[in-house]
Parts: structure tokens; C-alpha cells; sequence
């Protein structure tokens, strides 16, 4: 169910980030009081935009295919586990603009944390209860379990270095293996950022300065670690053998350097508002990948 979920995480994150851009400065700026107003727009605009999210889905993904008993499936196995990556991001970066907006607000950190910061994991799992109810899909424990992981990295982050440290964010680029199946891979450019594996790759981008604070490295200079996979038409490798492929499936592993755009100093709150939605993409720069035909060098990747 990852397809839905990459959608969902860039519906959620600009809509909920909207709510905080505006033009005038002082009001894009976060409060250090509790602002009562505030508070209660941002959480009168999740659970709206959340419940018409759940809404959509349930009457316009889920129209095309049969309701059944609730059901559980094991889908530990299938793509690579690209999906179960992106289970882990997605969580990870709505719980971080749910945060993000509470912090806007002068909401106290703990309630940040607990409130804020978990909208991802609550939001991933009711959509997942839906997905129990399809005849199509069913109830995975494995996407559970990434959505718990992506939350976790964040709200732990937070408790330990009161930052951020290591993102987590997500790169694509067109592959040749859409065309070969775009029903499930995507026809359109749009579709195949959401539905292609082969294409998406997924980073953990350590931020340098904020481990060696006494050096001088730039604070918005970060070294990246990727995770990619490669040859897949469908989610389990014996039914690409079923169509007949020639496609050799496997992972790919990238080092890559990346930009933190949150340390990127400016004065205007619009741009601070700006590089926090933008920060989940991970910035082109030349990569090393490495995979199991041995290693690759991308002057831009």
C-alpha cells in the first residue's frame, strides 16, 4: 500500500504546512507561549484533513474492489521491502509536519512528541484498517510495524539530541521498467513517482555538523545513505517469472553527499516554511551505488 501512502504523505505534508504559510512573517513565525488559536486550527485541521483523506480513499481507491471479512496478509517479502522503506518515511516525515506545526503553535514539547509527532503512525494505520477490509489487500502487520519505525525515529531523535540529526528522505528518477508494465507500475510520470519501486530510492542524511559541532564543516552539508531496488515488475519474483522477463532483480545500496535545507540561514519565515516542506527530497549529487553486479558511479544521481 505504499502507492497510497507516498501520495498521502505529499497531500498531507503541503496542506498541513500551508496552514503556516503565509505573508506576513509574524505569523509564519513559531510562538515559544502556548497560542490557543493557534492549537486549535492546527488540530481542527488535521482531524479534518485526516478524516476527508480516509474519506477519499474510502470511496474512491477502495470503490473499484470487493469489501471482505478483515483480513490479515504477510507481505514482509514482496518488493524488495522498497515498501515497507516507504512506510518508514512516510510516518517519519508526517509525524515531523505535525510536530513542526504544534512547535508553531507554543505547544510544549512533550505534548509535540505525543500529539504531534505520532500523526503519521495513527493516520498510516487506520488507512491499513481499510486496507483489512479489501478484498484486494489486507492488514499488514510488516506496515505496522515500518509505520511504528518511521515515528520512532523521530520522537527518539527528539529525546536524545533535541534535533534532528538523520533525515529521512526520498529521491526518484524514470526507470525502464514502467514501460513494460505501466498498469502497475504507472503510465504517467505522476503515476510512476508513486508506483514504480525501481525508480524511488530512499535516504538516511546524517547531518555532519550537528555530530562534530566543534568543526567546520557547513551545517547544511550532509552525507547520505541510500537504499534502491532494481528489475521488479510485480511484487514477488515468481510471478515476473510468470511474464516471461528476462528482469534480474536486486537491491542497490548509495552514498551520496546531500543538503539539509532547514540549516540553510535566511530570515524570512516563508523560506524557513518553504525548505521544511522541501527538506524530504533528497538533493542530486554524485552517488556511489553499489549492488550485487558490483559498483557504480552517477556523476548525478
Amino acid at each position: 500500500m505504499l502507492n497510497k501512502s507516498i501520495h498521502i504523505i505529499c497531500l498531507l505534508c503541503v496542506s498541513l504546512s500551508g496552514i503556516s504559510q503565509s505573508a506576513i512573517s509574524q505569523f509564519l513565525t513559531p510562538s515559544d507561549t502556548l497560542q490557543v488559536k493557534r492549537r486549535n486550527a492546527v488540530v481542527i485541521s488535521e482531524v479534518a484533513l485526516s478524516s476527508a483523506a480516509l474519506l477519499g480513499l474510502n470511496e474512491l481507491w477502495y470503490a473499484d474492489f470487493e469489501r471482505s471479512k478483515f483480513k490479515t496478509i504477510n507481505d514482509n517479502a514482496e518488493w524488495l521491502q522498497m515498501d515497507k522503506v516507504g512506510h518508514v518515511f512516510s510516518a517519519y516525515q508526517i509525524g515531523r509536519q505535525g510536530a513542526n506545526l504544534l512547535k508553531w503553535s507554543g505547544v510544549k514539547k512533550q505534548d509535540q512528541l505525543i500529539y504531534g509527532a505520532t500523526l503519521g503512525f495513527g493516520f498510516l494505520t487506520a488507512v491499513e484498517v481499510l486496507d483489512g477490509y479489501s478484498s484486494e489487500w489486507g492488514f499488514s502487520w510488516g506496515d505496522v510495524g515500518a509505520n511504528a519505525l518511521g515515528t520512532g525515529l523521530y520522537i527518539s531523535q527528539e529525546l536524545v539530541w533535541n534535533q534532528q540529526r538523520i533525515d529521512v528522505k526520498f529521491s526518484f528518477q524514470q526507470s525502464r521498467f514502467a514501460s513494460q508494465r505501466p498498469d502497475k507500475l504507472g503510465a504517467s510520470f505522476i503515476e510512476q513517482v508513486l508506483k514504480d519501486y525501481n525508480g524511488q530510492t530512499y535516504w538516511l542524511s546524517f547531518n555532519l555538523h550537528s555530530f562534530f559541532k566543534d568543526s567546520k564543516i557547513p551545517s547544511w552539508l550532509n552525507v547520505a545513505l541510500g537504499y534502491g531496488g532494481e528489475g521488479m515488475l510485480s511484487g514477488i519474483e515468481v510471478a515476473d517469472n510468470q511474464l516471461l522477463t528476462n528482469n534480474q532483480r536486486y537491491r542497490q545500496y548509495f552514498i551520496s553527499l546531500d543538503v539539509n535545507l532547514t540549516k540553510i540561514r535566511t530570515n524570512s519565515a516563508l523560506l524557513k516554511s518553504i525548505f521544511s516542506v522541501f527538506n524530504m527530497i533528497k538533493i542530486p549529487f554524485p552517488s556511489l551505488e553499489i549492488n550485487k553486479k558490483g559498483a557504480v558511479f552517477h556523476i548525478l544521481y
